[in-house]
């Protein structure tokens, strides 16, 4: 029984569980995980959001943690060193490539396509959405990935790869599909307990599926402007609406395989809570805004709170001693965020600003900070000293550090990226390095952050970085791939933009 099988199994929620976890590129079958052929959506689909929500927000979240420069490598210690210096190859990644191909997106195609078959579809617009999502995911990392020939078993082990660009308008195609099905079929059955996200709710998933397509038409806004602007516009006008919560899996338990993977990953089975360290490019800017989330996202080292320059991990220790610097706070239950609610708000502000479609950029930024700062009342345990001070009014005042600018449409949008930036710290780490991708925010410094005259919060080169001065864009294909599918593409440079990049 592979690892992410028996880490699905500690849920107490989940008394029985099947998935198909066999290998798209392999012809071998785990006894100890059956075929989702003997499953039905109601069995299969939790399997699928909790193999989604391990990797999304285990292993993928400290690469975009220390990509989003939140945290950077301790100097005492080895783990993510290659992450924070950007050699990244192809032996690196390859279980969590595997694991969203051959478990959580195989898994979401099987629920698609059982439920469609049984007219229903509550479980067919729940599986169309995680798949979207999850492809989204994989796009956004590898540019290129299987879709067209995909999830075919032993009929094809060698699927082509197809465009980034390709798939993202057939996942909306595939959303739209979903979307037009008839919520109130006496077919449909109540999903309820195998829904990790909503329970259930038909009206939330549909407001999912129209945020997560408002997310795919701004990734496009560099590569083709004037279709984003399109389908921006309609999903506005569609009167489905957008997520107000987060659509998160939320079901931890601070015990063995049953805790958030990123805490389950980096603090539990490594049994060392000090590997991920503050970078100064995030502390620099929480400490120059006066911002009180300072104290929830780090615990302070001996001499209070202090940050290690970017990639800096192999200074002498008798410099910097290791534990006088900052530590990233984790919690065993703290959510999976797929979307956030303040990820959200933020999109929609995006879109007013850049498009002036219906709504108030000031207010929904506003709402996206304070949903922003409502996301640490999931522990109140362990952030029971910093809650009481995490109130954003202030800082959103006239004169305020954070007050919406009103300014020219760069000045709008950097406010906005920024602050969601800030946002994704934690198990929703991945999204703050694609933004930051897509649109350039926040700003690259021009010296390092030792400099007197860096300025707070701005991107600097890692110290230790072995790409010449150029930042990481994406993932190098999983060494599986090539081993086993002469279509994978040929390897290209971590720093090779994907298709939709700035």
């Amino acid at each position: 029984m592979n690892k992410i099988f028996r880490y699905i199994l500690g849920f107490a929620m989940i008394a029985s569980l099947g998935s198909c976890e066999k290998n798209f590129l392999d012809v071998n079958t785990d006894p100890n995980n059956p075929p989702a052929e003997v499953g039905t959506p109601a069995l299969i689909f939790p399997s699928a959001v909790a193999s989604t929500a391990v990797r999304v927000g285990g292993e993928y979240a400290i690469l975009g943690g220390m990509w989003s420069q939140y945290w950077t490598q301790s100097n005492a210690a080895n783990q993510y060193k290659f992450i924070d210096a950007y050699n990244v190859t192809s032996d690196k990644f390859r279980g969590s490539f595997n694991e969203m191909f051959s478990g959580a997106l195989n898994d979401y195609n099987f629920v698609i396509t059982k439920s469609q078959e049984d007219e229903d579809w509550i479980f067919f617009l729940m599986g169309t959405v995680m798949k979207a999502y999850s492809y989204e995911v994989m796009v956004d990392l590898y540019d290129k990935v299987p879709y067209t020939e995909a999830f075919q078993g032993d009929a094809n082990l060698t699927p082509k790869y197809d465009d980034g660009a390709f798939i993202y308008r057939e996942l909306i195609k595939e959303i739209d599909n979903a979307l037009a099905k008839d919520f109130s079929a006496i077919t449909n059955t109540v999903p309820d307990k195998a829904d990790f996200i909503f329970n259930g709710d038909a009206t939330k998933w549909k407001q999912f599926a129209n945020t997560l397509k408002l997310k795919l038409y701004l990734r496009m806004v560099n590569a083709f402007p004037a279709e984003a602007k399109a389908g921006v516009e309609s999903v506005f006008a569609n009167g489905i609406g957008f997520l107000t919560e987060d659509a998160a899996m939320t079901q931890f338990e601070d015990a063995p395989d049953k805790s958030n993977p990123f805490y389950e990953y980096n603090y539990r089975q490594l049994n060392v809570a000090t590997n991920l360290k503050a970078s100064k490019t995030l502390m620099s800017w929480l400490e120059a805004n006066g911002d009180p989330r300072l104290d929830v996202l780090f615990t302070p080292g001996t001499g209070g709170q202090a940050s290690l320059d970017q990639g800096n991990f192999n200074v002498s220790s008798t410099v910097v001693v290791p534990t006088s610097i900052s530590v990233a706070k984790q919690s065993a239950v703290e959510p999976v965020r797929f979307i956030s609610a303040a990820e959200s708000y933020f999109m929609q502000a995006e879109a007013v600003a850049r498009y002036g479609v219906a709504g108030d950029a000031k207010a929904l930024y506003d709402l996206g900070v304070q949903a922003a700062f409502n996301e640490f009342a999931f522990d109140p345990e362990l952030y029971k000293d910093e809650l009481p001070n995490l109130d954003p009014t202030a800082l959103l005042a006239s004169g305020g550090a954070y007050e919406y600018p009103n300014g020219t449409f760069e000045e709008n949008l950097e406010a906005i990226i920024t602050q969601k930036w800030v946002s994704c710290v934690g198990s929703h780490a991945l999204e703050g390095f694609m933004e930051k991708n897509r649109t350039g925010y926040p700003k690259t410094s021009t010296v390092y952050s030792d400099e007197i005259s860096y300025v707070p919060g701005r991107f600097v080169y890692s110290k230790e970085g072995i790409t010449s001065g150029l930042f990481p864009k994406r993932l190098i294909f999983s060494g599986d791939e090539y081993s086993r599918n002469p279509n994978t593409p040929t390897e290209v440079p971590v720093t090779e933009n994907v298709w939709w990049a700035k």
